[in-house]
């Protein structure tokens, strides 16, 4: 299995959330409600030693997805061909019907979500299996207009970009190992 992962380059991102307007666009998603990607500012400091970055959080299709032990209808799984974490929507019992909604509480970046509709059935980020499928790239990768996001196997990922998986706003158990490479917003007031 090649796991395909997903290159957040802090240092670029403005926190314009062109990648998440894309992405429920691209899915029809309604403004309130799921967010198979989002984006969160991290601030620290005070004046003048501000510090200002960005995180963008997709689901990061972990190695060990917490989410898939969790889900007690089994509609979560990892494919073994590429390891992207899938839901089967139909065996999904839906927020009503499941007992707590455990793989939302399981996951640590919150990427299984429900919407708002009644019993809604839970949905996350897939990194657009559909769009992978046909060769393209996920919606938000091809939406972003500084490049701070890239997809392709881990290995050619951490063979390009290292193997960090450090940053400010990101954090993760580590036996979760997450499919992601990051290059990190130096925070030289810390």
């Amino acid at each position: 299995m090649s796991q395909v992962g997903i290159y957040f380059n802090q240092t670029r991102c403005t926190g314009c959330h062109t990648c998440r307007v894309a992405c429920k666009d691209w899915y029809d998603l309604q403004v309130e409600g799921v967010n198979r990607i989002r984006v969160t500012a991290i601030e620290k400091g005070t004046y003048p030693h501000l510090f200002l970055a960005f995180m963008a959080i997709p689901c990061y299709q972990c190695a060990t997805p917490a989410c898939v032990a969790a889900c007690p209808a089994g509609a979560i799984s990892k494919r073994a061909s590429d390891g992207i974490v899938v839901v089967d929507r139909d065996r999904c019992l839906g927020r009503e019907k499941c007992e707590k909604t455990p793989c939302l509480k399981a996951c640590r970046s919150r990427a299984p979500q429900f919407g708002p509709e009644h019993n809604a059935k839970m949905q996350k980020c897939d990194f657009c299996l559909d769009r992978l499928v046909l060769g393209e790239q996920p919606i938000c990768v091809e939406a972003c207009p500084m490049y701070a996001l890239e997809i392709g196997t881990l290995t050619e990922l951490q063979k390009k970009h290292g193997s960090n998986q450090e940053a400010p706003g990101f954090r993760h158990p580590k036996t979760m190992k997450p499919a992601v490479v990051i290059t990190a917003k130096p925070d030289i007031y810390s």
